[in-house]
């Protein structure tokens, strides 16, 4: 009897498993940047990857008709994100992004007249926003803003862009 106390107990520890949060199982989220689209027409789209409760990562592409808009015509990039509410994968949160995009300025040369001059530059920049989730933890509503700064070439370093959204998502 004694022979079996020592082993019932490891099995007991090993399937007792104690978690502040019930385990999610959609790790996966896709969403729509619904505020953009109807302001600007702008089609952005994000995918993000949950790593745990507080923690995910992510990217971003979008596409706009009219090349010479503030972020240009095409954007791809990374971001970071971490998460500071009470329930899991929603709440306040802070992001650390990247953006790679193009676009067009119009270019006033006194030989020439006006121009277009093809760009495009990468920008580094930090976001904060709000994310909302329905009980099921399938769908979500999303108010983010961010400020990032060109990184290259010269002509753009010194000047700032900018990334604001009210999204929709669907996870799974």
């Amino acid at each position: 009897m004694k022979n079996l106390i020592l082993p019932i107990l490891f099995l007991s520890f090993h399937f007792i498993n104690a978690q502040a949060y019930p385990r999610l199982g959609n790790d996966h989220e896709i969403k729509f940047n619904i505020g953009l689209f109807l302001a600007t027409t702008t089609a952005e789209g994000s995918y993000e990857y949950f790593l745990n409760e507080d923690v995910s990562i992510g990217g971003t592409i979008y596409f706009d008709g009219d090349a010479e808009d503030y972020n240009g015509n095409f954007g791809i990039g990374p971001n970071f994100r971490a998460y500071f509410g009470f329930a899991p994968r929603s709440g306040f949160f802070a992001e650390a992004f990247g953006l790679y995009y193009t676009g067009e300025d119009e270019v006033n040369s006194d030989n020439l007249g006006i121009r277009n001059n093809d760009y495009s530059t990468l920008a580094l920049g930090f976001g904060i926003g709000n994310k909302w989730v329905t009980r099921s933890q399938r769908f979500s509503l999303e108010v983010s803003g961010g400020l990032g700064r060109n990184v290259n070439p010269e002509d753009f370093q010194d000047s700032f862009m900018y990334r604001a959204g009210l999204s929709v998502g669907f996870r799974f």
